[in-house]
């Protein structure tokens, strides 16, 4: 069911803690495809096919070239008016944490706190050795794949996380840490689908027993039905407004 809070509501929730959530959704405000949306193809390869660790040991050539053309296209998108809000709003209220599935860094360019975002997906211009500790955002050699600089043994991959691998416990950890403690007024979901277990779990639990879920996103998704309020717009349409209480 669709409904919508007076602003005494968001007044009321936004003087605790909040929790956003944001997902592909928010991205594509700014011109960046989503996995699964329409139109997600390049060179008709499917690009959740090309997300693994299988992709890479079989073709790291062509899974490094996906990648360099998606750090092409989200460098040239720009944040857009929702990571504009919520980067305000986590700027004015530090107890708001940013929660992003995103792996490109439209939140930072918008202005949000690194103490107050964390990326559960990785960082889409890390490069990462895929044997030893070496870690870096520097820019990499034309060949591809891209040796290590440190080992000069194994290549570099993209510093993100792909379908099938573990998430980082450390990351997760702050998630945890701020979802257990924090006793939210306001819980915000944008633009994503919700079908990852964990994303619904942080959601249902810091919104408690007294906090307020809205979920943000033109298509109904696997939180629809849990949600306070939902808003069937693009974030960027309105989360300005709402935020601005």
């Amino acid at each position: 069911m669709i409904s919508k809070s007076s602003r005494k509501d968001w007044q009321r929730a936004l003087s605790n803690p909040v929790l956003v959530i944001t997902g592909s959704g928010l991205s594509a405000d700014s011109g960046l495809q989503t996995f699964r949306g329409a139109g997600g193809l390049w060179r008709n390869y499917d690009p959740m096919a090309l997300a693994t660790p299988e992709a890479f040991a079989r073709d790291p050539k062509l899974v490094w070239e996906w990648y360099q053309w998606r750090r092409d296209q989200a460098a040239r998108a720009t944040p857009n008016a929702a990571h504009v809000a919520l980067a305000e709003l986590a700027v004015r209220k530090q107890d708001c944490l940013i929660v992003t599935q995103n792996v490109d860094d439209l939140h930072e360019r918008a202005g949000t706190p690194p103490s107050q975002l964390v990326h559960v997906h990785g960082d889409l211009f890390l490069n990462r050795c895929t044997s030893c500790s070496y870690s870096d955002r520097k820019s990499i050699s034309s060949a591809l794949p891209p040796p290590c600089p440190q080992c000069q043994t194994f290549p570099l991959r993209p510093g993100v996380i792909w379908f099938g691998e573990m998430l980082n416990p450390k990351i997760i950890g702050r998630v945890e840490q701020f979802v257990s403690r924090a006793n939210c007024g306001l819980v915000v979901v944008v633009g994503t689908t919700a079908t990852f277990h964990y994303i619904i779990d942080w959601a249902l639990r810091a919104q408690g027993s007294g906090g307020l879920l809205v979920e943000i996103n033109p298509e109904e998704t696997e939180l629809s039905e849990t949600a306070d309020v939902v808003y069937r717009q693009r974030a960027a349409e309105v989360l300005p407004d709402l935020l601005s209480c």
